[in-house]
């Protein structure tokens, strides 16, 4: 079956790509992803859009080299993900891509102070959780989360809302790539949900960073450059 290719804009680097990407589960079962080819420039705002069950969560799970799909190709910045190893993949992940997940419980480290969870992908990637370098970019990104001194806390100290803005910082904090946000306001009040959907833009009008969002919220997608529509698995 031949894919039609949805172009995000006809301007700017590919930061994401997707070549008749298919995901099936239990062998011949049916696809989750069926033929899905998009492109996605650096410095965009992309939000993928459809009902529970459309496929937007496996396609997120796709594009971000969390799970591989069962043919075709994605690229992140133009290295193919499928041509790399578990290990480097993992170290991509960590080095190229943010997350915002849903779940406070995926998105932070309890044990740890909000800032150490903002500076972790540093600290794994081989950085001295010490160094000023460090500490000045933890406190940088709170400041611009709008949660200044509240470093050496606890995220079950923090309301949804500011753990979800805590999780920005942290997607942020190595520059990536892309920064995946999966449902990133579900489960937020309508005035945090603002906040953290202002902060995902100003990632991108700012930093010029790369955001793909998938969502089921309408009002949550109007703050996206484009919206891409879901549903059965292709993108319509």
């Amino acid at each position: 079956m031949k894919s039609t290719v949805h172009t995000v804009t006809a301007v700017g680097a590919a930061a994401l790509s997707l070549e008749s990407v298919s995901r099936r589960y239990g062998g011949r079962g049916s696809a989750a992803l069926d033929a899905v080819s998009c492109v996605v420039p650096a410095g965009s705002f992309t939000a993928v859009v459809g009902p529970s069950g459309s496929g937007k969560s496996t396609f997120l799970q796709c594009a971000a080299g969390l799970d591989r799909p069962t043919s075709g190709t994605v690229r992140i910045g133009g290295t193919d993900l499928g041509a790399l190893s578990e290990a480097a993949l993992t170290r991509l992940r960590r080095d190229r891509v943010g997350f915002v997940f849903q779940s406070h419980a995926l998105n932070l480290v309890p044990s740890l102070s909000i800032e150490e969870n903002v500076v972790l992908p540093l600290v794994l990637a081989g950085a001295d959780p010490a160094s000023d370098d460090v500490l000045d970019r933890g406190r940088e990104l709170l400041t611009r989360v709008g949660l200044a001194g509240r470093g050496p806390d606890g995220p079950p100290t923090l309301s949804g809302g500011q753990q979800q803005r805590v999780a920005v910082a942290r997607a942020l904090v190595t520059e990536p790539d892309v920064v995946f946000a999966d449902e990133p306001t579900a489960s937020l009040d309508p005035g945090s949900a603002a906040l953290v959907l202002a902060l995902l833009r100003d990632a991108v009008r700012i930093d010029g960073r790369t955001v793909v969002m998938v969502t089921h919220d309408p009002s949550a997608a109007d703050w996206a450059d484009t919206v891409l529509t879901m549903d059965g698995g292709r993108l319509r």
